[in-house]
Parts: structure tokens; C-alpha cells; sequence
């Protein structure tokens, strides 16, 4: 009997939780964590990256070194910025994280652009190579933030809604930050970057 009534509890049990979106709340927030997961991924890839340019730019006399040293400046902030799971959970730190991912693309796009005044550079096949490399990392950023941006509305939606908006609330789970779009049709088309050198 004692068995009996043991097994009716843990199925009420479940289909009270799943009932009340508990089971969803944990698959979407696994999600969440798995799109940031890949955000982070595709940062570090351009952050490892960014030495193999630079060393192949240094190697060009008189290249601008206010220009590399923006870039090394703009890269060593934001990889000082520890990047956890967590962060994705404080808007603020978010907000600090999106701010020194932007000024390494700003610092690379400059770079890239002063580049095109060095023919040698031009023509270097490995310095080529690696601005092939930076522009196919680029989109997979732009593709990594843009299923995160989606996976977190999702989730956003998800616990605002009745019943789940009470399981939310009563096992902690709140709104996730999201990043900041200045331009959301801009977002929906990863970047180019334009190299130059082919024609």
C-alpha cells in the first residue's frame, strides 16, 4: 500500500511540474546558457586571432602604431573582462562585456582599413589568410549573438506567461538581459567585412 501511494505521489508530482512549465523553464534555460556558451566561443576565437595579425602587421616598416596598439589595447580589455555564465545574468556586466567586444571590432576594422595602404601587406598570402579567417569568425559572431538574442526572448516570453510565470517566480528564475540593439534589422544580416585586395 505504502508503495502504491509512494508511486501516485511522484506521478502528481511530475504532472503537477510539468503542468505549472517547471520542465520548460529548465530546457530553456539550458538553452540560454548553451547559445551563450557559443557567443563566448566565437569571441574567443577572433581574441585568439587578433596576435596573428598583429605580429604579421608589425613585420611592415612604419605601419601605424597608434593603430596596432588600439587593437592590443581594445583586446587585452576585454579579455580581462571574466567571461562566465553568470555574466550573461547581470545586465551591467553584460552591458561592460558588449562594450569591449565592440571596441575590438572597431580597433580591427581600422586596422584592416589602414592595411589596404600597404601593397606588401596586400599581397602577403598568410596576412590574407588571416583576414579570411577574421571575416568568417566576424559572422559567426554575428550568428551566435542573433541565436542568443532569440533563444533569450524566448525564455523572457516563456516565464511571463500564466501558469509558468508563478513556477518562475517561485524557483527564482527571472528575466535574462539581453544585449543591446542599436540597429535590429543590421543585426539580422551578419556583417562583411570588406578586405579589399580582390577585384
Amino acid at each position: 500500500m505504502r508503495i502504491l501511494r509512494a508511486v501516485f505521489l511522484a506521478v502528481l508530482a511530475g504532472g503537477v511540474l510539468s503542468g505549472c512549465g517547471y520542465n520548460e523553464i529548465q530546457t530553456q534555460d539550458q538553452a540560454v546558457k548553451a547559445a551563450w556558451a557559443e557567443v563566448l566561443s566565437q569571441y574567443q576565437r577572433r581574441s585568439d586571432l587578433i596576435p596573428n595579425i598583429v605580429a604579421a602587421v608589425k613585420g611592415e616598416a612604419n605601419f601605424e602604431q597608434e593603430t596596432l596598439t588600439k587593437v592590443i589595447e581594445a583586446r587585452a580589455k576585454a579579455t580581462s573582462i571574466q567571461a562566465t555564465p553568470e555574466l550573461a545574468n547581470d545586465p551591467a556586466a553584460l552591458q561592460k562585456f558588449q562594450q569591449a567586444q565592440g571596441e575590438v571590432s572597431s580597433a580591427l576594422s581600422r586596422l584592416l582599413v589602414v592595411s589596404e595602404n600597404y601593397p606588401s601587406l596586400k599581397a602577403n598570402q598568410g596576412f590574407q589568410e588571416l583576414r579570411t579567417e577574421l571575416e568568417g569568425t566576424e559572422n559567426r559572431i554575428a550568428i551566435a549573438r542573433n541565436r542568443y538574442i532569440k533563444t533569450v526572448e524566448s525564455y523572457n516570453v516563456f516565464i511571463k506567461q500564466i501558469p509558468q510565470n508563478f513556477t518562475a517566480m517561485a524557483m527564482g528564475y527571472k528575466e535574462k538581459p539581453q544585449f543591446a540593439v542599436d540597429n535590429e534589422k543590421a543585426l539580422q544580416t551578419p556583417p562583411t567585412v570588406d578586405f579589399g585586395g580582390k577585384k
